[in-house]
């Protein structure tokens, strides 16, 4: 069974790169020379640290073993070992897309994670 991995990211960012056949990362990635990641454990905690009251919000779930070497963890936020993605990602690594709608209280409603 596949490792997912995920990626929080601005639904008109994700269309972009539909369009464009490959995602090459959002700013804040073009900024420290990696596409940020976060594992099912770590993904509330970078929604609330990183994407307070944003709406119209994706959520991209990656196959980890589809990356190879290009896929490194390393100690970020807490002390915890975040994936990073030093390349562009294709789309075909992409397992799924899915909405994440801000709840009445504010907070991102996620998606069931199952492949």
């Amino acid at each position: 069974m596949a490792k997912l991995i995920y990626k929080i990211c601005p639904a008109a960012l994700w269309r972009q790169a539909e369009r464009d056949g490959v995602f090459t990362g959002a700013p804040i990635d073009h900024a420290d020379g990696f596409i940020h990641f976060s594992t099912d454990s770590q993904l509330r905690e970078t929604a609330e640290k990183h994407f307070t009251g944003q709406d119209d919000l994706v959520l991209i779930a990656v196959d980890e073993t589809a990356l190879g070497e290009a896929l490194r963890y390393e100690i970020s936020r807490g002390g915890q070992p975040f994936p990073h993605l030093y390349a562009s990602l294709a789309l075909s690594d992409v397992r799924w897309v899915r909405p994440m709608p801000l709840g009445d209280d504010g907070r991102h409603q996620f998606p069931p994670l199952a492949a």
